[in-house]
Order: structure tokens, then sequence, then C-alpha cells
């Protein structure tokens, strides 16, 4: 019997989704890691417990294992990040193999620009993007017939061709922006960059690195795989139908793309969704954040991989809303529905003698760890995890 394993999380991203998918793949027989969200500004962190330690962003969170990755179209797919990812991954001595469906919405250059630009002219307003191109590459493709797609990427002559209504898109999307100057940069020096980029990419997808693929042949009865890992990125609090707009991203990040997946292919093996959450609360970026402080002092956190940047701000820490996590859970319902849930909780290393504080309504509660999932909601299992890697979850 084949299953399916849906990794979610249940904050506004950072929860371990990384450490999650990681566990899940080892413990699997012939796994395959599927992304079914987001693209290219996920960081999930992995490490073997052994030194070896990656932010996987463009490959799935199961590669230190070997693990082959299926990049669904819902994510976009970008080639100047897979190649720099791809080189980091090969001085661990890591040969990742990825699928990339052949209708992945493919960010440019272009699309970077313009999310730069754009936040940078919110000022205080921002939204809280990371500035990678994500959802501009999204609303391009949803909104315009200006499409690029990762099959086009075999045609470097039909990429060629379709940079300049890329370029005029956006041109004309800020017309009216003076403040924001598109034309203040060497365009065509960067069409000749991204042009190069994609000669490298071309010569990964010779050494069999990546690979366009097609979902009926990824579901079908004859793949190869047994236990399907379907690794989200961001979180609930952050789905663009549940979030708390503008400060949301341009992405269902609920179970609902990967039972979509499932159910437009009639694929239906055993199925549990694992939820996601640390024993504490985080943001990276703006927006609202019930019990945000800087008296949460946490202990074995050094190599957290979230540090500021220019466009998300400092990382936010805070302790557990008891009543957004709920709020997560009945949001994901709509979609999963009665399918078996586990919960995974992160970081408890980090807390002091092992407690959590949470509030429920203004009420704080301080608690065991060993307590919060029955405060959480309704689970068929699950685990803690005690450290940065799969051998410290128990």
């Amino acid at each position: 019997m084949r299953k399916a394993s849906i990794v979610v999380g249940l904050g506004f991203g950072d929860e371990g989704k990384g450490l999650a998918t990681d566990f899940l793949a080892r413990q699997a027989q012939h796994p395959l890691v599927i992304r079914y969200n987001g693209g290219q500004q996920a960081g999930h962190t992995v490490s073997d417990g052994q030194g070896k330690r990656h932010v996987f962003s463009n490959f799935g969170a199961g590669a230190f294992q070997g693990t082959p990755t299926y990049w669904s179209r819902f994510c976009t797919f970008a080639p100047a990040n897979l190649l720099k990812e791809f080189a980091a991954l090969e001085l661990l001595g890591v040969q990742p193999q990825l699928l990339v469906d052949a209708l992945c919405p493919v960010t440019t250059h272009y699309d970077v620009l313009y999310n730069q630009l754009l936040e940078k002219g919110r000022g205080a307003q921002r939204h809280g993007s990371c500035g990678m191109g994500f959802g501009a590459t999204v609303e391009r493709h949803e909104n315009s017939p200006v499409r690029l797609y990762a099959q086009d990427l075999l045609f470097p002559e039909i990429c060629a061709l379709k940079l300049p209504a890329i370029r005029q898109y956006y041109r004309q999307k800020l017309e009216n922006r003076p403040d924001l100057d598109f034309d203040a940069y060497d365009h065509d020096a960067a069409d000749a960059r991204w042009l190069e980029l994609l000669n490298a990419l071309l010569r990964l997808k010779d050494r069999k690195i990546w690979q366009i693929a097609h979902e009926q042949a990824i579901f079908s009865d004859k793949a190869p795989w047994q236990h399907y890992v379907f690794e989200g990125a961001q979180g609930i609090l952050l789905d663009m139908d549940f979030g708390f707009f503008p400060h949301v991203t341009r992405s269902n990040t609920t179970s609902k793309n990967a039972f979509d997946l499932l159910r437009r292919n009639h694929f239906f093996p055993e199925t549990e969704v694992v939820y996601i959450s640390r024993c504490y609360q985080t943001r990276h970026g703006a927006g609202p954040f019930s019990w945000e402080t800087d008296q949460l002092h946490l202990q074995n956190n050094a190599l957290e991989t979230n540090v500021f940047n220019d466009y998300q701000g400092n990382f936010r820490y805070g302790h557990l809303s008891l009543d957004q996590l709920h709020y997560a859970l009945q949001c994901d319902r709509n979609f999963s529905g009665n399918t078996p849930k586990k919960l995974l909780l992160t970081c408890a290393d980090q807390l002091p003698e092992g407690r959590v504080t949470c509030y429920h309504g203004q009420q704080a509660m301080d608690v065991p760890v060993a307590d919060l999932p029955g405060l959480v909601g309704d689970f068929e299992g699950g685990w803690v995890s005690w450290g940065d890697w799969a051998g410290m979850v128990g």
C-alpha cells in the first residue's frame, strides 16, 4: 500500500518543515519528496547530525539521503537560485535529483527586480516579502499572457524571444511610479547574464540533476515510489486565502494543493497530515504578531538560519497563541477533512526546562512540552524534536 504524508506549517513559516520532511523521508521505503507550494523563497534547514547542514530552497529537504524531489506546477522555478544552491550542495558531496513539472512558472530577473523595487517603495508599509520574485512570478502568470514555463527552458531561443515581453510587462506596471526607476538598470546586460545562467542550467540537465516531468507520470501506478512526502512551504497563517492581508504569500499554504494533486490524478494512497509548530511562535517579516516579546530566553539556538535581511528585517519571537493554532487547524480542515493527523513540535531543546508559555485568549499558561499537543488539537500521534536533526525526534 502506498503512503502519503503531507507536511503543513501551523504558523507564519519557519516551523521546522525541513526537519519534518527529512525525518519522514528517512523512515520511508522508496520515498519521493513533493514540493506543493511556494518556490525559491522557502528556507528549510536540514542537519545530518554529523556536521553536514544546508538550507533547502530549490530542492526538497530529503536530498541528504538521496530522496528525489518532484517540483509541482504549484511552485515557481528559479534557475539562478537553483544553480547557486546546487553549487553549495556539491561542496557538501550531495548530488540532488529534481523532477520539474513542465508547467512550473519560471522566475526571471525581472520578477525579482519588480518585487524588490515595490517592497522598498512601500517603506514602513512593507508587506514582509523576502524579495525573491515569487509573488511577482505567480501574479504575472495568473493575470497576464506574458508567461514563461519550465519546459521553455529547454529552448534558449524561445526564452530570448520571451524576455523582452516580460521586461515590457513590468515597465508598464511601474509607469505611474516615477519613484521606482525601472529603467535605471542595464536590462540588455541582465538578459545576457540570465541566458548564460540558462546554458549552465542545461548543462546540469545533461548531468541528470534535473529533468522535466509531467504529474501524470509522477502519480502513475507504474511510478517507482512508495511513500510520497509532500513538503509544504511557509505556514497557514501566511496563506493567501486565510492569512492577514496584505501580509500574506501568493500561495495556498494549507494542504489544499497536495490533496488537489492526489485527487485530480485519481491517486489515493494511505494519507496522513503532519502539522508542524515550534514550541514558541516566530515571524520573519512585517505583519501582526500577537505575543511578540524580547523576554523569550532561548538556548541552543546559535545555529538559527533566520537572520536579518533588507526585506524582512529581524527574525521575531513570541509565545504561542493557542487561538492562532486552532484557527490554522480549522482552516486546513476544509481540505484535510477526516484524514488522520499528527503533530510535530520542534525546538523543544531551546526552552529552559522543556516548558512552554502559551496563551488562550488573554490567559497565559506555563506547561510542559508533553502537555502541549492536547492543548493544540486532537491528533492520532506525533513527535517532539529535542534537537536540530531527525535523530533528535522522539
